[in-house]
């Protein structure tokens, strides 16, 4: 059967139509495009009219291309659309970069205690939190009826069907990860009115078909639409090609790293709270327990610096040089509150560095180098800690998503964390997506080691052993915590 996955990351979307049959799974593009915020006035938006139209023309090309069987839709998590009474959109949605959250996690910390939200909620403390968000306008909720996270909201436009999916709705910071239900009591603590949250999906579920004027309007059939792992993480850790029984890690590697190991109950203790690692929920009623790590968004906006001074630089060609430059002569805390938002991350490296009372790199294949330097020391961290208060062992880890494609930063991260690393597949979130449509549809695969093991014979992937320089990655590591208590 062939499906279309449509696949809306943080910087880019993709329309992917995938192929699933016996011993058979084919992914191609067909529609990218890409996912550019839009600044009016102080605020930071997205541009969800604009996905949206770019959803549809990929879904049309894709049919033409071949007859679909059904529609999958997956996003990144926390950000949301608000409707009216009457199913209209409230405004452009706000992006979980926008500085209105300021303050906000404090405000709400002293209504309910970190532990208490963590014990209901099993989720991080961040800033970008669909809680803190909701909190910076709760006086502005009185018109909305409905909210509906990203994905969501493009399957509500395609089908008239109000609901959100669980793994999407685990990253709201409002959805309780024991009782797998909305937490509507923190939400009435803190001003959100339970009314805005609708019926949870399971992934898998038929949503609906096409609205009637829109299959019209496209030239397409009255197509299924289906709930998948709608967080595009939760999508892309189905389709890590793990065996069964393996002591794995993942990183799910983008604009953001999602890095942690795959649980069966969430793990709430005082560790993992101190810790800040976060309880997500996943396909199959899998724990997610991960950490959100800064990820490509340092190096992506770097080029970006560097392309605005009007100097733009090939990504392959500063990688290659970057490989030559000197390991770990500096590396800075890449989860560091400087680097979350837009804006000069060159300059902002550089600051930190003289802060922590290291040399800045000199030349863009060192600013680069300490870019994947810290990228690679943050996984190492991350994977060890969240061995750890899990209880597990980790004896490879599997890297998914663009990031793959990051030849150095893989072969850094095998290094730092001591392991083998198995990067592939690249288009992970989109194939996770695919599976779980075709399993709705009747596919024989009826758990997640079926699906994995389709991946794991049918995609390409690239292995990285470590090098066996343990120790520098030690010594680097010490300098941080080092220079992190002195500053």
């Amino acid at each position: 059967m062939r499906l279309a996955a449509v696949d809306l990351g943080a910087s880019s979307g993709r329309v992917m139509a995938g192929t699933v049959g016996p011993g058979r799974l084919d992914i191609e593009e067909v529609r990218r495009f890409p996912n550019e915020p839009v600044r009016l006035g102080s605020t930071l938006h997205w541009d969800v009219l604009g996905l949206y139209r770019e959803t549809l023309a990929g879904i049309q090309a894709a049919h033409r291309q071949g007859p679909l069987a059904g529609i999958g839709v997956d996003s990144w998590a926390v950000d949301y659309g608000l409707l009216d009474a009457s199913g209209m959109l409230l405004g452009n949605p706000v992006h979980y970069r926008d500085s209105r959250t300021d303050g906000v996690m404090e405000w709400v910390s002293k209504k309910i205690s970190a532990r208490e939200l963590y014990d209901v909620t099993g989720l991080q403390q961040l800033p970008i939190n669909t809680l803190y968000q909701l909190v910076s306008e709760v006086d502005t909720l009185g018109a909305a009826a409905t909210l509906l996270m990203i994905p969501d909201l493009v399957a509500y436009w395609l089908t008239g069907e109000i609901g959100v999916e669980r793994t999407n709705a685990s990253t709201t910071q409002l959805y309780d990860v024991q009782a797998k239900q909305w937490a509507t009591g923190l939400a009435e603590r803190v001003g959100i009115p339970p009314r805005l949250l609708p019926r949870l999906r399971d992934p898998g579920e038929w949503i609906g078909t096409l609205l009637p004027g829109l299959a019209e309007e496209l030239a397409l059939p009255e197509l299924p639409v289906l709930a998948v792992g709608s967080h595009d993480t939760a999508s892309a850790v189905v389709a890590v090609p793990a065996e069964s029984g393996a002591n794995f890690a993942y990183i799910s590697s983008g604009t953001w790293s999602l890095v942690g190991v795959e649980l069966a109950e969430p793990e709430l203790s005082d560790a993992a709270l101190a810790a800040n690692f976060t309880n997500e929920g996943g396909v199959d009623g899998t724990i997610r327990f991960l950490r959100n790590v800064m990820g490509l968004w340092v190096l992506t906006e770097t080029l970006r610096t560097w392309a605005a001074h009007g100097d733009p630089v090939d990504l392959a060609g500063v990688l290659a040089s970057a490989a030559d430059a000197p390991a770990l002569a500096a590396v800075v805390d890449i989860d560091a509150p400087a680097f979350l938002t837009p804006g000069d991350m060159p300059a902002r490296i550089a600051q930190v560095c003289r802060e922590t009372g290291q040399r800045p790199p000199g030349t863009r294949a060192e600013v680069v180098r300490c870019i994947v330097d810290s990228l690679a020391l943050a996984y190492r961290r991350t994977v060890r800690l969240a061995a750890n208060l899990a209880g597990k062992t980790v004896d490879v880890v599997h890297v998914v998503g663009g990031g793959t494609r990051n030849h150095l930063l893989c072969q850094l991260t095998a290094d730092a964390c001591g392991v083998p690393v198995l990067a592939g597949p690249v288009e992970a979130a989109a194939l996770g997506n695919v599976l779980v449509q075709a399993r709705a549809l009747g596919a024989d695969l009826p758990d997640l080691a079926a699906m994995r093991g389709l991946v794991r014979r049918t995609q390409p992937m690239r292995e990285y052993r470590p090098s066996g320089r343990e120790a520098e990655w030690v010594a680097a590591e010490a300098r941080l915590d080092l220079a992190a208590r002195v500053t």
